[in-house]
């Protein structure tokens, strides 16, 4: 994806399309369709008809977490945002600075020693960099036993919702979970929503499936994509069961088509992926960066939100659909004046049609 394209400032979705237009629900967003470089402009609400009876989507059940959490380096405020939970009880947190508009700016993390002093008398000490790269993340430690189950309740008590100044006001927790959302047994999930399948209502969800439209749940917890850095995605923690397995092996066997909601989804179902293209039941953590030159080898489609000319999310999309595919969206999507960021609009990727089109799109990529 060229990084020429500039998305103008007034693009940005600052609240949700509900809260933008009173009455409607979250499905009233725009849908961009693209069939290689074929691209036509739909409403979300139109998705059971873009889709055929076998479809599979791949929805992630992630809850979003309040994960966003005020703190003090000596007299200096801070904010934490807390990214992943690590096996050893550590979590990767972010630091960043308030910017007196209700959002934050990136700063400097550590050194190694530095404590953070959180609501609740709870303190913080930096161990070390998650990546010496960027210094951006750090592995972190709440001092005592069972702090990183300690760190769960912190949130639920004096966490709110990550967010970054494209954004107009806070929200409450439920505008960022999405209807496929479940509670995680140990009380973790994501620090910023898997936002492909916010315009999803149960409304929505029950026509598809009087389509025949089937779902298979994963899980993928995401961890925090720092709106400046656009890094590749770190580590991350993911599940996919048995029975979601079974069914996308059985779709890729028929004639329906595997469709991922979001790139997380994606993320999680190509980890559990054998070289052989068959998904076989799997959870842990994942470092897969799905690139052109990786290629994917089990989702034929795809559905995700606009994402910057500079995030590295743009390589998966070229993984899927090449990147023409996604050149041209793009210049439609400024064209049309979509909306960007987890509150906009979505794009939806599908196979080309027409004669020896789904063998192309499985085997020229």
């Amino acid at each position: 994806m060229t990084t020429a394209l500039h998305v103008p400032e007034e693009l940005s979705a600052r609240i949700p399309v509900e809260q933008r237009r009173p009455g409607l629900d979250r499905d009233a967003v725009r849908l961009l369709v693209s069939r290689g470089t074929e691209v036509s402009h739909r409403a979300f609400a139109e998705l059971p008809r873009l889709l055929r009876a076998g479809d599979l989507l791949v929805v992630n059940t992630s809850p979003t977490l309040a994960a966003a959490v005020e703190g003090r380096i000596g007299h200096a405020r801070v904010v934490v945002h807390f990214s992943t939970r690590g096996d050893d009880g550590r979590w990767a947190v972010e630091l960043r600075d308030p910017d007196e508009r209700g959002t934050t700016r990136a700063r400097a993390g550590g050194p190694a020693g530095t404590e953070v002093r959180l609501p609740g008398g709870v303190r913080l000490r930096l161990e070390e960099p998650l990546s010496t790269a960027s210094g951006r993340l750090w592995w972190a430690r709440m001092p005592g036993a069972g702090g990183g189950a300690r760190i769960v309740g912190l949130l639920r008590e004096y966490g709110r919702p990550i967010r970054y100044s494209y954004t107009e006001r806070d929200q409450p927790l439920s505008v960022y979970q999405t209807v496929f959302a479940l509670p995680s047994p140990d009380g973790t999930g994501s620090a910023e929503m898997p936002s492909a399948a916010r315009p999803f209502t149960a409304r929505l969800v029950a026509e598809l499936v009087s389509r025949g439209v089937q779902f298979a749940p994963v899980t993928l917890h995401t961890g925090v994509a720092s709106a400046e850095a656009h890094e590749a995605p770190y580590p991350e923690r993911f599940a996919v069961p048995e029975a979601s397995a079974r069914l996308i092996n059985a779709v890729k066997a028929g004639d329906g088509r595997v469709i991922a909601v979001g790139t997380t989804a994606v993320r999680a179902v190509e980890s559990a992926a054998g070289a052989d293209g068959a998904v076989r039941a799997r959870e842990g953590w994942t470092d897969l960066v799905v690139t052109p030159e990786r290629g994917v080898r089990v989702v034929d489609g795809l559905l995700t939100g606009l994402h910057e000319p500079e995030a590295s999310h743009l390589l998966m999309l070229e993984a899927v659909a090449g990147r023409a595919a996604v050149d041209r969206a793009y210049t439609e999507a400024l064209r049309g004046l979509y909306l960007w960021h987890e509150f906009g609009d979505v794009h939806l990727l599908l196979p080309e049609e027409g004669p020896h089109a789904e063998h192309c799109w499985r085997n020229c990529r």
